[in-house]
Formats: C-alpha cells, sequence, structure tokens
C-alpha cells in the first residue's frame, strides 16, 4: 500500500476519534439532525479504521510467517500462513483502495426510474412493460418499495412511458447504471410470419430530490395543470379531476402523477419528479462536460447511447458498456439484476483505481 493511503487511513483514524468525543457529548443529540448526519460518518469511518487495523495486523503475519521459514520444522506451516497472509492482505489493500473512491453524493438517495416506448411501435411498448416488470421484481427481491407514479399505457399492453418510484437502501447506487438505450430482439406478438424484429426502449433513473430541495423552485415558473385520470386505478379515479400536470415553463419539463385520488398528494408527487427531473438535467450538462475532456467506462450520461442488448431467440443478455454477456435472460427479466449491477459497479471502481493510479504517477 502507498504511503498516501496509509496517510489518509491514519487521519480517519484521529477523525475517528473526534467523532467518538462530539457524540459523546450532550448538547450534539439534543440536534437530531446533526447528530444522525455525524452517527453515520462515525459508523462509515469505523468500519474503514477496523479493515486498515485488519491489513496492518495480516501485514505483520506475513512477517512474521516469513522469518519462521528459517525454522526447517516449521517451514511447512509457515509457507502454509504466507499463503493466506499475502492474500488477505490483497484483498484488503483492493478492499481499502475502493473504499476510498469518491462516492457519488445521490447514491444513499431514493430513484425515480422513467421507462419511454422508442422506435418499434406497440412492440416498444410491450417491451416497457416487460422493463417495468423486471425493475418491479427486482425490487422485491432486494426488499425495496416501488411506487406507480404515472403510467400511460399502449393499445395492446405495455407502456407509452411510465414512471417507478424506488424506496430503499442505496437504490440509486444500483439502479444507476440502468440509464440508458435498451434494445430488443424477439418475434413480437403482432408478427405474423415469425420475423425477429428489433425494437428500443429508453430508461431513466433519476435520484430523488431531499425534500428541502423541493421547496427551492420559483412558482411563478411552474404551470399547474389539473386533468381528469385515464387508464387503471380503481373506479374512483375517473369521478374527479385529481391528476395534476406540472409543467416547468423556463426548460419546458413536464412531471405528472395521476395515481391517487387526492389532489394534493399527487401534486407533491409530481413536484417530487419535476424537482429530480430540473436536477437530472443539470447533471448531465455537467457531465457532458466532464466527457468532453475524459470519457467515462459506464458512459457521459447520454440516453441514446446503446447500452443493453435482451436477445430473446438467443437467451443472452449483453450489457455493451462493459461487454457483459449472460445467458439467463429469463432470470434477468424476472428481477435478477444482481450480477449486472455488480459487474457494472466493479467496472466504475476499476475505472476510477485507474485515474487515480495514473495521477499518483
Amino acid at each position: 500500500m502507498k504511503d498516501s493511503l496509509r496517510h489518509q487511513f491514519e487521519r480517519l483514524a484521529l477523525r475517528l476519534a473526534e467523532l467518538d468525543a462530539t457524540l459523546a457529548d450532550p448538547s450534539v443529540a439534543s440536534d437530531m439532525k446533526r447528530y444522525r448526519a455525524l452517527s453515520r460518518e462515525h459508523a462509515e469511518v469505523a468500519g474503514l479504521v477496523a479493515r486498515y487495523r485488519r491489513y496492518e495486523q495480516r501485514e505483520r503475519d506475513l512477517g512474521d510467517a516469513r522469518q519462521m521459514l528459517d525454522d526447517p520444522d516449521m517451514a511447512e506451516l509457515a509457507q502454509q500462513e504466507i499463503a493466506e497472509a499475502r492474500a488477505d492482505v490483497e484483498r484488503l489493500d483492493l478492499e481499502l483502495q475502493t473504499a476510498l473512491l469518491p462516492r457519488d453524493p445521490d447514491d444513499a438517495r431514493n430513484a425515480f426510474i422513467e421507462i419511454r416506448a422508442g422506435t418499434g411501435g406497440d412492440e416498444s411498448a410491450l417491451f416497457a412493460g416487460d422493463l417495468a416488470r423486471m425493475y418491479l421484481r427486482h425490487c422485491e427481491r432486494r426488499g425495496w418499495k416501488s411506487e406507480l407514479m404515472s403510467e400511460s399505457v399502449s393499445d395492446l399492453g405495455g407502456y407509452k412511458e411510465v414512471v417507478i418510484r424506488v424506496e430503499g437502501d442505496d437504490v440509486y447506487a444500483r439502479l444507476k447504471f440502468e440509464s440508458g438505450g435498451h434494445r430488443v430482439q424477439r418475434v413480437p406478438v403482432t408478427e405474423t410470419q415469425g420475423r425477429i424484429h428489433t425494437s428500443a426502449c429508453t430508461v431513466a433513473v433519476l435520484p430523488e430530490p431531499d425534500e428541502a430541495e423541493e421547496v427551492t423552485l420559483n412558482p411563478a415558473e411552474l404551470r399547474i395543470d389539473t386533468f381528469r385520470a385515464s387508464g387503471a386505478g380503481g373506479q374512483h379515479v375517473n369521478k374527479t379531476d385529481s391528476a395534476i400536470r406540472i409543467t416547468h415553463l423556463p426548460t419546458g419539463i413536464v412531471a405528472e402523477c395521476q395515481d391517487d385520488r387526492s389532489q394534493h398528494r399527487n401534486k407533491a408527487k409530481a413536484m417530487a419528479v419535476l424537482t429530480a427531473r430540473l436536477r437530472d438535467k443539470d447533471r448531465n450538462e455537467r457531465a457532458a462536460k466532464e466527457a468532453a475532456t475524459r470519457k467515462g467506462l459506464i458512459g457521459s450520461g447520454d440516453r441514446s447511447d446503446r447500452i443493453r442488448t435482451y436477445n430473446f431467440p438467443q437467451g443472452r443478455f449483453t450489457d455493451h458498456r462493459i461487454n457483459l454477456t449472460l445467458y439467463k435472460l429469463q432470470l434477468i427479466l424476472d428481477g435478477d439484476l444482481d450480477d449486472v449491477t455488480a459487474a457494472l459497479q466493479a467496472a466504475q471502481a476499476a475505472e476510477q483505481l485507474a485515474a487515480l493510479e495514473s495521477g499518483d504517477a
């Protein structure tokens, strides 16, 4: 491990001592917001310091084992300990370097998943429905809470557009790589001659803003319309103009919600979606500027990029950003996305580590 990294972990150990003293102060507990923030930082720093101390211990064990090689009676045992200690040191070294990588400040947030049908007409809308089902089932697997915010149903089923809110631990961190163009290759139900067609949908994953950020919008820049909800939602939905559509006039960005009988709750939900879309617009503009000087492995956020292909005849799933191909398409469509997410997160971490090392060089 480089000396610069060791210094960082020693500074974290000092920070842990500061946090211990601060959290022991009774006056801090009276400010719950600050107390929760400090507690989260304490848990994170304590975990890092404990892992670093384990790394130091295994380094000492490795050194001790090497000294045992001079004793013929202990040589065999020493070789076994050297192999185990070296493996632990290498593993912990990588874990510690990865833990120091800068985290996206939005990673811990809840998220909105927006799915829109693209090229392919009715088949694209059906594929959008398949993607929505995939994400909803993935939420169930991970114990996340999901909520349908708005939907535009196509004539043959599926969605022209659907927005899902997902709530849980590290939702955005795990779902953010889903943003992009998703392509499907299969024989559509409307195809009479058995030919394979290619259709596409776009997926956008937006971090949910804090409640404090939702009130920063200028009311003079918003147009709020009410309308009668359509589609599924129960008999009560069609009796009142409870659905809400909010337009941000400077940008033309629109958000709507119609899933609740309460106009007030629909307005609050639509405002949250609108704020998320505006934040995402700013985020993408910043990402585009950064991508002009340095191309990211996972993509620059341009949702016209084709990131995935779902090939039904071959049962093949391919993520083009990291050249990942899996032949378990049905399992993935049933919500088993963990292998995909882990591979994308690992690829991003490897890229960040390479950037740090090149910067140190």
